[in-house]
């Protein structure tokens, strides 16, 4: 996908090869949802050009494996690797469950030999970060992230792997992920400003991984007196009975709107902490809340035990009736009251 000519006042551009191996395709999906700017326009203003992508380009077939030939042949230039989904190293270790089809070759063998190639290699989704959806339960396709598999370091290309950049995979989890994730940080390693200070200890970029989902939740008034919602239709907080990890997960999916207007807690579902590795095997079911003499086992980031069960007990003593009645309702039912009005 030829964006436009390099020019004399142009610098470079950065050529990006994205490719896919197993995962679901959601964060392409999610990626093509981007607004303000679209995808494409984010791309140009990025100054990068796109040699290939399986959802944005027109080559197939024979010819994305002479472009990827031409890769390793050292003919093109890759500044940017972007995988999304995990690499399948299956069955015993050969890769051969997922096979670049037209090349005899498993994909699990050109992603590691591309990504030794390239400037900046980027893990897009929880899948390619750490192993995702497509690592759970047995693992029978035995799949991983490029440079972890769960919370272990190592994944297709090793801990101690280093892009050509010198920096290590850079892990734009979610599952799927915000469009501005990716954009933010492409543009940022696109201008060779994006170094491992940008990071968090996951590899995750810290643009998003600053805050936490429970940041701009517009149930939080809920959490703070602690009027918990009972099912999933309720518009209370979710977290002491139905499994939301909003206070622990990493991103900022309530600050940053999905697709210009809501969340998964704004569409009614708990948070599940999708950004983080081994997110998919929670030991319980995703709208559950483990506790333990009736607390909470996931308890919000940072917060002493203690600290939080007293917390809890204050605040639900002191929680409106307003709130009560509304945390249990799948509609608000009673309006805030405004005290300084004079009673006729």
């Amino acid at each position: 996908m030829n964006m436009r000519a390099d020019s004399p006042e142009q610098p470079r551009r950065r050529k990006l090869l994205w490719l896919q191996s197993g995962g679901c395709g959601g964060c392409t999906m999610s990626l093509l949802n981007a607004e303000g700017p679209d995808l494409l326009s984010a791309f140009e203003a990025a100054n990068i050009e796109v040699l290939w992508h399986p959802a944005l380009s027109e080559a197939t077939g024979s010819e994305v494996i002479s472009l990827m030939r031409d890769i390793v042949e050292g003919r093109v230039h890759l500044d940017i690797l972007c995988l999304e989904g995990s690499v399948m190293r299956g069955p015993n270790g050969t890769g051969k469950f997922h096979m670049m089809a037209g090349s005899g070759k498993p994909m699990m063998d050109w992603i590691a030999e591309l990504a030794r190639l390239a400037g900046n290699v980027v893990a897009v989704g929880n899948c390619a970060a750490y192993g995702g959806i497509t690592g759970a339960g047995g693992n029978e396709v035995e799949a991983c992230g490029l440079a972890y598999e769960g919370t272990q370091a190592g994944g297709l290309l090793g801990k101690d792997f280093r892009s050509g950049s010198g920096r290590p995979v850079v892990n734009i989890a979610g599952c799927p992920i915000h469009p501005g994730w990716l954009v933010e940080t492409l543009h940022q390693i696109s201008a060779d400003t994006y170094s491992r200070a940008d990071m968090d200890e996951w590899g995750r970029p810290l643009s998003y991984t600053m805050h936490l989902v429970h940041h701009g939740c517009s149930r939080n008034e809920f959490y703070e007196y602690k009027a918990s919602a009972e099912k999933l239709s309720d518009l209370g907080c979710m977290m002491e009975n139905l499994g939301c990890k909003g206070t622990l997960a990493r991103a900022d999916c309530n600050i940053r709107p999905w697709n210009g207007s809501g969340s998964c807690i704004d569409g009614g579902y708990p948070c599940i902490n999708c950004t983080s590795p081994t997110f998919e095997e929670p030991g319980h079911t995703f709208t559950e809340t483990p506790k333990i003499s009736g607390i909470p086992v996931g308890l919000p980031t940072d917060m002493p035990k203690a600290w939080f069960v007293a917390l809890a007990s204050l605040s639900k003593a002191a929680t409106p009736q307003r709130l009560r009645s509304n945390a249990t309702g799948d509609h608000l039912k009673v309006p805030p009251t405004d005290r300084t009005k004079v009673k006729s």
